[in-house]
């Protein structure tokens, strides 16, 4: 099957009231048109051609090399811009017409669509609306087939009546399409070429319309931002409910944001106000507290993450605990049973098995051993204001509290640095380093007098 695919995304969204392009305005921290290139994706088809006007510019650089742009110079309506698109594909191909603000639409109903136009006809996808408003109505006949379809503005009271709505995602022959299309004129109360006229066109020739009828909110679009918050919300519950069923707990399925692709291993825990963004792989056993935030990140088995945690670009091995209030930044690698407690950040950083920063420390663009103890308040010092710095730190090292480590750096195997010292050049397997200003006492010292109030 040759299948050329079709966005139309040239509207300026007006009641969006926002100087960005609708098409750019986010899902779950991606840009709605983004969420309908992946469903079309999913059916490999042979090209994509997505339809640009208001902001042509942006939008053509929010879609990159997932789809071949193409200017509708006048918003001439829904059928002038196919008639855009289509206008070098050949003859051969099925056209799927989808919009770009229409993000949860799923591969499985666009399947089934472009099915119908696989059969000589052409597929179109409807869905029953409680309150249709300001949609299109599907016409049928006595037969229960679609014979047409209605713009509201041009429908009569009996019409308006019907509540199952036309989404104006189709497919069709191109050839066919192609014909159609240069029959459309713009008799109507909006002065425009509708996409929607092909479908009487389309009975009238003879060629059968198959209807799919699909969820609600799968076709539903977004013009303002209110419908965006509550596509928000009804992508969020469809992720969470997938989550669940794969085996993760949650402990308030309307607290949780998936802002990216998520796969968990069984029995999972996660808390309330949890944010996985990016591509987040969960092992078995993972457990994730409170407000913490995890992004394009892997947690293996039996990883625990405190409440309140950040955790960005990382890989943690089995059994590490981090956080609460911690941070453990790009590049960042726990070994097998690592711990990092509260107010903990670590960027670049690699900790062998079994070492522990229980609280207030910062270790950057380091690398450090298995079971070795780092200190409260111990920092890598690792710039100097022009270059990044290593500091390198073997196994089984105790770093005693409030200790500065300068970069470039090395403390080996076995070695001990006593708490407050600054060390500055490496340390021997085995050794201590005291790295302290001496202590005076001063005996008979006077304390400064409390400043009075004048």
């Amino acid at each position: 099957m040759n299948l050329d695919v079709v966005i139309l995304a040239a509207g300026q969204g007006t009641r969006m009231r926002s100087q960005k392009a609708k098409v750019l305005h986010e899902l779950a921290s991606r840009p709605l048109i983004h969420h309908v290139l992946a469903a079309s994706e999913a059916l490999a088809p042979r090209s994509t051609t997505v339809v640009v006007g208001h902001q042509a510019d942006a939008v053509r650089e929010s879609v990159g090399t997932l789809g071949n742009c193409v200017l509708q110079a006048e918003q001439l309506g829904t059928g002038h811009a196919v008639q855009t698109a289509i206008a070098d594909l050949p003859d051969d191909g099925i056209v799927l017409v989808l919009y770009g603000d229409v993000p949860l639409i799923k591969p499985q109903t666009l399947e089934s669509c472009v099915a119908g136009a696989m059969q000589g006809g052409v597929g179109l996808v409807t869905a029953h609306f409680e309150d249709p408003a300001a949609l299109g109505r599907i016409l049928r006949d006595a037969d229960d087939a679609i014979v047409g379809i209605v713009e509201f503005k041009d429908a009569n009271d009996a019409e308006r009546a019907i509540n199952e709505i036309n989404s104006g995602i189709l497919a069709a022959p191109a050839g066919q399409l192609r014909g159609w299309l240069h029959r459309v004129n713009n008799d109507n109360a909006q002065g425009e070429y509708y996409l929607t006229d092909i479908i009487s066109l389309a009975v009238g020739d003879g060629v059968p319309v198959y209807g799919v009828v699909s969820d609600k909110e799968e076709v539903s679009g977004v013009n303002d931002r209110k419908q965006l918050a509550e596509l928000e919300r009804t992508y969020q519950k469809l992720e969470a409910e997938r989550l669940m069923l794969e085996g993760v707990t949650l402990a308030d399925p309307d607290r949780l944001d998936v802002r990216g692709r998520v796969v968990a291993g069984e029995d999972c825990f996660v808390d309330i106000n949890v944010v996985l963004s990016g591509d987040v792989v969960l092992g078995n056993g993972v457990r994730i507290g409170a407000g913490a935030v995890i992004t394009d990140s892997s947690l293996g088995d039996g990883v625990e993450v405190h409440p309140h945690t950040v955790v960005e670009g990382a890989e943690l091995a089995a059994g590490c605990t981090v956080g609460p209030f911690a941070r453990i930044r790009p590049g960042s690698r726990l070994g097998e049973g690592v711990k990092v407690g509260n107010f903990v950040e670590t960027k670049k950083a690699t900790l062998g098995a079994g070492t522990k920063a229980s609280h207030l420390a910062y270790l950057g663009d380091a690398t450090i051993g298995a079971e070795t103890n780092i200190g409260a308040g111990t920092v890598t010092c690792n710039y100097d204001g022009v270059d990044k710095h290593e500091t390198h730190i073997g196994d089984d090292v105790f770093v005693g509290t409030n200790s500065t480590l300068v970069a470039p750096i090395e403390i080996a195997d076995g070695a001990f640095v006593a708490a407050g010292s600054t060390v500055t050049t490496r340390v021997e397997d085995g050794d201590l380093a005291v790295g302290r200003a001496k202590q005076r006492n001063i005996s008979g010292w006077t304390r400064p007098d409390k400043r009075k109030d004048k």
